[in-house]
């Protein structure tokens, strides 16, 4: 998620958008692509690591412009019980998969079984700056693949953790099979996170081209979805996701850890965590419930 040094960084560069023209959006789109994702290629652990069986997946996807088609990687984490549901996983900025591992495993822990890529730019996956619109993009690959890894759309959820929140919500508001959301740790948009950091004054909403506004998209989210957010996140106020929840559709809860901060909720409050992913299980089941019946009687 970007930090202050990296609004500090956007709002520099919009001033100076503001006066060089031409070549300079060029410029200034690449920065924000550089700024906001940050993106580290080193795969230091694997899940093998933390004791999880699991396989290595490549999903081709267009490439930027007349660039050939990449590759995205990414991880299946085959279901642990016969009763699991499936979960595609989509991080934030900065951290590849190696470093959500902790995260991937806890999620795993409550009965999902998980696929987890890596956008373009990060880890193992193909390309070298990434952008919104190719997360969107890899994300939308992923979600196809997971689709044949599980046939029953009643059983599909979608996870995003701070930047990749903001993809989730994306992905959600394009495919109508997402039995669930879960979200963490994430913010309304990219102009208001410059907002909070003081930087409103300048104008960065004339030239940002990473835009990541899931406050204008939520409303279009039709499953059911959990906001999750730490009391102690120094990086995303916890009111963004108070912001996104009071625009959410229903059925939608928030849990709100105080002591948490912006990575580490599963670890404060495991349990408390647990139990409001199970109340979205169960919202899941009711909000496919409906359709279920009419199904069958149309079949009858």
């Amino acid at each position: 998620m970007p930090n202050a040094r990296v609004v500090r960084r956007l709002a520099a560069a919009a001033l100076g958008a503001a006066v060089v023209a031409g070549a300079g959006c060029a410029y200034l789109d690449a920065k924000q692509r550089e700024w906001i994702f940050r993106a580290q290629r080193d795969v230091h652990s694997t899940p093998t690591d933390y004791g999880l069986a699991y396989e290595d997946v490549w999903l081709k996807v267009a490439g930027e412009g007349d660039a050939p088609r990449e590759r995205v990687h990414g991880w299946w984490l085959p279901a642990t019980s016969a009763d699991s549901v499936t979960l595609l996983y989509l991080h934030g900025a900065r951290w590849n998969l190696s470093n959500n591992l902790f995260r991937i495993q806890r999620l795993q822990r409550m009965g999902f079984a998980v696929l987890a890529i890596d956008y373009r730019g990060f880890g193992q996956s193909d390309g070298e700056l990434p952008s919104e619109a190719q997360a969107y993009a890899d994300a939308q690959a992923a979600w196809d693949r997971l689709r044949t890894l599980e046939p029953d759309p009643r059983r599909r959820f979608l996870y995003g953790h701070s930047l990749g929140g903001a993809v989730a919500i994306e992905l959600a508001t394009r495919n109508d099979d997402v039995a669930g959301l879960i979200v963490e740790s994430t913010f309304t948009s990219m102009r208001e996170m410059a907002e909070v950091m003081g930087y409103g004054n300048y104008p960065i909403a004339a030239v940002l081209t990473q835009r990541f506004d899931s406050l204008a998209k939520i409303a279009s989210v039709a499953a059911p979805v959990l906001f999750v957010h730490g009391g102690a996140d120094r990086f995303v106020p916890a009111a963004m996701s108070e912001r996104l929840y009071a625009a959410a559709r229903e059925p939608k809860r928030l849990l709100l850890l105080e002591g948490a901060g912006h990575s580490n909720a599963t670890m404060v409050a495991f349990d408390r965590y647990q139990a409001a992913v199970r109340d979205l299980l169960a919202a899941a089941r009711q909000t496919a419930a409906p359709t279920a019946r009419v199904a069958a009687g149309a079949g009858g």
